[in-house]
């Protein structure tokens, strides 16, 4: 199974970064610098609430009906002549659900870090998280997925961020400061504004627990 950074580097990827580039009008660059960070954490938002009997129910029932990955399969059919309304409120509907109020600060902190207007990143958010739900469906039903466990198997697969290259370029978005440590940069400016002096607990878990905590 790839995970979401390599997909981003694939063929697949780019067209994601160009559908929304050219939806919201905002620069190829930057566009690739919002999805980028921004997708890996959506991920660990659904693996955290899949670790709860209730959000794993939730997510199996959303993938097991209309989250089933065929817009993974259609994603040209998907960016044609614009995403319509319909798909942009569906987009809106799974980031209430998967970052509740935790919502607005991504978006600010993600605003911050990339330059885009909050308008803009909330807009390349809500074209790319049907997509990040499609392809967590499409992996579902090509391993059979029916409980908690190996959803939340998945959801880790897909995140990764293990492999040398991945981490380079993790780095290369997210190290603010030049220190080295992405980890603290990314979780200064998402849990305490834009300020990287105050450190959290290191490791991905680590930020995902404190940002996405309930």
């Amino acid at each position: 199974m790839s995970t979401i950074l390599e997909l981003l580097n694939s063929d697949f990827g780019q067209k994601i970064i160009m559908g929304a580039s050219s939806q919201t009008n905002a620069p190829k660059d930057k566009t690739t610098k919002v999805i980028s960070i921004a997708l890996p954490l959506l991920l660990g938002a659904m693996k955290k609430n899949a670790s709860e009997p209730t959000g794993a129910k939730s997510l199996l029932n959303a993938l097991q009906t209309k989250h089933d990955g065929s817009i993974v399969n259609n994603i040209d059919s998907y960016f044609q002549g614009g995403v319509n309304q319909e798909d942009l409120n569906d987009g809106e509907g799974i980031l209430n659900h998967v970052l509740g109020s935790q919502k607005s600060q991504m978006v600010s902190a993600l605003s911050l870090k990339t330059g885009l207007d909050n308008n803009s990143v909330a807009q390349i958010l809500k074209v790319a998280a049907p997509i990040v739900i499609g392809l967590l469906g499409k992996e579902a039903k090509n391993s059979n997925v029916t409980n908690e466990s190996s959803l939340t198997g998945i959801l880790g697969n897909l995140i990764g961020g293990k492999s040398q290259e991945e981490q380079s370029l993790l780095h290369s978005l997210l190290d603010q400061d030049g220190d080295g440590s992405v980890i603290d940069d990314i979780a200064g400016m998402l849990l305490n504004g834009n300020d990287t002096s105050k450190k959290k607990s290191s490791g991905l878990g680590g930020l995902l627990g404190g940002l996405f905590k309930k």
